[in-house]
This record gives structure tokens, sequence and C-alpha cells, in this order.
């Protein structure tokens, strides 16, 4: 089939990918002048290396955008920093896996972390067999705050809470106990391996977005930067695209921007298509958002014990992590603080945060740059409906606010374009 893909972050890239790898032709539109959308780098300031948009984790679970590193000539092992999964803070309170199998490695974390009392570790074990035993599901509606129940505040705050933020970007107040358990079993009860964190040693637009580009220009796809789509035609069998046909269009933008192409391309579609095109817009613009800070600051002999540490957040002291950049491939002294679902203006962050590392980590630091995506994922909240992947005859959707079982991550974005190109045959 004669493919039209609309969108060239990671899930549109991979959707094109996957078409090329399945026989497909496929043709990428981008309205951009690059390629990553919401991960990916951006250009340095003078005298700067390029900075990534956001900081992301992934994890050993993510097995589909691992395999579409490989894919695209990208060596995983050379590109993350591969690391036990641990939220551990500048203390030293906090689980550390060791790397063994499961469940031993949970065990002996559980048994030896610091910080947590004899009752902190039993009741962590005790919810941990009942997860287990409801095979790591619940009701569409509870929240993760209401799983988390049989916790203690310790346990709540030491672990849930990074793990769910972390994960869903969402407060475990306002977090979907479903999706959260669901990421819990893929990562500490899924294949060895699975539960390791995977840090990028490289900027973003290097660890997929680039190499994706140059594979499928080495492969016969096409790729058309500064291309904005406002609407699209069916015409007879086919849908019509900058004045060509194709077989089949993936919208792999945003879901807001989705919405908007959808909506316009409504008024000249015939009454069911037109419906179904509205009806999958407005369940996208019902989606909640929240925003993401990235605050780099730097200090010439900063340092972290490790390459990420978790921090206590709290409405003065924001920030949920920090990454030591030296560590990863970055200049040195140079550290990524994030903000998750953040609240308040770039200049107030940013302030706070430097005063958090004052306080937390006892490092005075320069600030470099703050970058706020005010969008940056839908917020995971419980019995969210989210737009389905099928929109009209021909017509697909893709990208990790697309229905699905994962959050808003990388590894969701990438099932989905692989989901969608499948649903073409």
């Amino acid at each position: 089939m004669k493919v039209a893909i609309i969108g060239a972050g990671w899930a549109g890239l991979a959707a094109a990918v996957v078409a090329l790898k399945n026989g497909h032709t496929a043709c990428l539109f981008e309205a951009s002048h690059f390629v990553g959308g919401r991960a990916r780098a951006l250009k340095g300031m003078e005298h700067q290396p390029p900075l990534d948009n956001g900081q992301h984790i992934l994890l050993g679970a993510y097995t589909q955008t691992l395999a579409m590193m490989r894919q695209v000539g990208v060596d995983p092992e050379q590109a993350l920093h591969s690391m036990t999964l641990r939220m551990q803070f500048p203390d030293g309170h906090g689980l550390c896996l060791p790397a063994w199998p499961m469940p031993l490695d949970l065990l002996w974390a559980g048994a030896t972390a610091h910080g947590w009392s004899m009752a902190d570790k039993l009741a962590l074990l005790r919810t941990m067999v009942v997860w287990q035993w409801q095979g790591f599901a619940c009701d569409a509606h509870v929240s993760v705050a209401e799983v988390c129940q049989g916790l203690t505040p310790k346990i709540r705050t030491d672990l849930m809470e990074p793990l769910c933020i972390s994960a869903l970007n969402t407060p475990i107040e306002r977090a979907s106990g479903q999706v959260f358990l669901r990421v819990l079993h893929d990562a500490l009860f899924g294949p060895p391996g699975c539960s390791r964190l995977l840090i990028p040693r490289m900027d973003l637009s290097r660890l997929f977005p680039v190499p994706a580009l140059q594979w499928l220009m080495q492969h016969g796809g096409q790729c058309r930067l500064g291309a904005r789509l406002q609407s699209l035609q069916q015409h007879q069998q086919k849908w019509r695209v900058f004045d060509e046909y194709f077989d089949a269009v993936i919208l792999a933008t945003s879901a807001s921007n989705t919405a908007r192409t959808l909506m316009q391309s409504a008024l000249i579609a015939t009454k069911s298509i037109a419906n179904q095109m509205r009806s999958w817009a407005t369940l996208a613009n019902a989606l909640p958002f929240e925003a993401i800070a990235t605050v780099y600051a730097q200090s010439p002999g900063a340092a972290l014990a490790q390459p990420m540490l978790a921090l206590r957040s709290e409405a003065m002291a924001p920030a949920q992590f920090v990454f030591d950049k030296g560590q990863l491939g970055g200049p040195q002294g140079l550290l990524a603080f994030v903000v998750s679902a953040c609240q308040g203006t770039r200049e107030s962050l940013q302030a706070q945060v430097l005063s958090q590392a004052q306080t937390q980590l006892g490092l005075t630091l320069q600030a470099v740059q703050t970058i706020v995506e005010k969008r940056a994922t839908f917020a995971c909240t419980p019995g969210l409906q989210r737009p389905p992947q099928h929109i009209a005859p021909g017509l697909l959707a893709c990208g990790d606010d697309v229905e699905g079982p994962y959050p808003a991550t990388l590894e969701g974005a990438v099932r989905s374009a692989v989901t969608a190109v499948a649903c073409l045959s």
C-alpha cells in the first residue's frame, strides 16, 4: 500500500519504519523542520551542547522501542546507561534492586532498604503479594492512591509517589491505578532485565529520530519537512494529502493537532466519515494534559553519587528527580532536574529548583536553561477514555495518547505505531 504518515515524532517515524519493513511505500510529512516531536534535542545556546526538550527514562521492558532503535542502527548497549531499578534519595534512603532474578531482587531490595522500618517493609511485601494474586489488575476507576491504601506513609512517599510520577506523569491521587499496576507488572515481573533503568547517553535526536530518518531515506522512504497538513479528503477508496493520493493515512501528530485536522476535514467529508472524524476529535479534545519542566543547571564541581537520584518533592521544592549529565556523556557539572505535573511560571520553577538543589544536594548552581512543555503528556487519570486507533476506513491514528495499555511514554508511542501499521493489512 501507499501510506502517508503525518507527523515525524517517535510514533510517526516508527510507523514509517515498520511500514517500509512490511513492504509498503511510506511518505512522511512533518510540519516543522526537525524530527523527534516531544522527545528531541534543542539547539544549544552559545558554547553549549544541545539540550533535550525533556529528560526521558526508558525501561528494559520497553521491548518495542529497543527493537526499533536496533532496526535503524542504534545500539542500545552503547546509547543507554543501564542500571538496576532504584528510587534512592540523596540521604541513601529508598529502594535499590540488585541484579538478581525476580522475585529475589525485589525481596532483597525491600529487606535491605535504608530508612524503612520493619512495619514499612512488611506492608510493602504484603501489598505486592496481594497485587500479584489479583493479577496486577483493578477497577478502571480506581486511583493509584487507592490501590496503595495498604502501604505505610513512608513507602508511599519514598517509593510509590516517585514511581507513579515517573511512569504516569500524574500525581498519585489523580493517577490511574489500572495503568500503574500494568506498568509495575511489566517492569517487575517480566523477563530478566525488564526492570532495568535505561538513561540516554546521547541527546534524544540521535537516540532514534535522526537515525530513523536516515534509515528511511536509505530504504526508499520519503520525508517532507515543513509540510503542515490542514485537512485531508477521501476520494473513492483513497485519501488525498497535499494533492497526492494514498491508500491509507496514519495520523501521528499530537491528539490536539490530529483533532484540528479532523475537524477541518469533516467539513468536506461524507456524513458518515464526518461523524467518525468529529467523534474522534471530541475524545481527543477532552483529554486532560500535564506540563513537565526540565531545569538545566550547572556548577564546575557538581556531581551526584549516581547518574539519577530521587528528590523529596513538595510545593516549594517541585523537582522529583535529578540527573547527572556528566555521568551520562554530557558536560561535567551539568544537572537536569525534572518537574512532572508542574505548575507556575518558568521563572518561579527555576528559582524553586535552584533552592531545592541547595537544600537537598548541598549544591549552589547556576541555571543554564529551563524548558517547560505545557502539554507534555496527557494526565493518566482513572477511567480516562482515549481516542481509538481506527478513525475511518484507511484512516488511522497512532501516538502515546491513542488508546492503549501504556501511559504517555516512548514505548506507548512506538507500540501504537506498530499496531497501526499492522491494521493496514
